[in-house]
C-alpha cells in the first residue's frame, strides 16, 4: 500500500465535512441495497437515520476532523457499544464491503482510498465479539 507524505488530516485530505457526509450517506445506501450485507443490515433499525449521524459525527473525529461524536456522547467505546450484537467475520467482512466500494464510489484520491480502508480494516476486525 502507497501512504502519502501530505500532513493534512484524513478529514482534510477526504474534502471535509460534505465528503465525509456522502461517504457515509452512500455507506449505509450500500448496506440497504447489497444483498450480500444483510446480516449487517438486520442489525439496524428500519430507519438508517440514527445509524448514519453517529457514523457521520465518529468518522469526522477519527478522521482528524471536529469531534462531534465525543463532543455528544463522550468516549466512543466502539466495541462496548457494539457487544449487544454477535459480530463475525461475517459482520466484519460485510461491513468492509460497504465500506470499501462507498470509498470507491466517493473518495477520489487513490492514496488516501487505501490508507482510509486498510484503517477502517484495523476497526471493523476490532468489534469482532463472536470466537469462531
Amino acid at each position: 500500500m502507497q501512504i502519502s507524505n501530505d500532513t493534512r488530516s484524513h478529514y482534510e485530505r477526504i474534502g471535509g465535512e460534505a465528503k465525509v457526509r456522502a461517504l457515509v450517506k452512500r455507506f449505509y445506501e450500500l448496506m440497504d441495497q447489497l444483498p450480500e450485507a444483510h446480516r449487517i443490515r438486520q442489525m439496524h433499525h428500519i430507519s438508517l437515520k440514527n445509524s448514519e449521524d453517529k457514523l457521520f459525527m465518529f468518522l469526522s473525529g477519527w478522521m482528524g476532523g471536529p469531534q462531534l461524536f465525543v463532543e455528544k456522547f463522550g468516549h466512543p467505546r466502539l466495541r462496548q457499544r457494539h457487544m449487544p450484537f454477535s459480530i463475525g467475520e461475517e459482520e466484519r467482512d460485510q461491513w468492509m464491503l460497504c465500506m470499501t466500494q462507498a470509498m470507491q464510489d466517493v473518495v477520489e484520491d487513490e492514496v488516501l482510498r487505501g490508507e482510509l480502508t486498510a484503517a477502517l480494516h484495523k476497526v471493523a476486525d476490532f468489534m469482532r465479539n463472536r470466537p469462531e
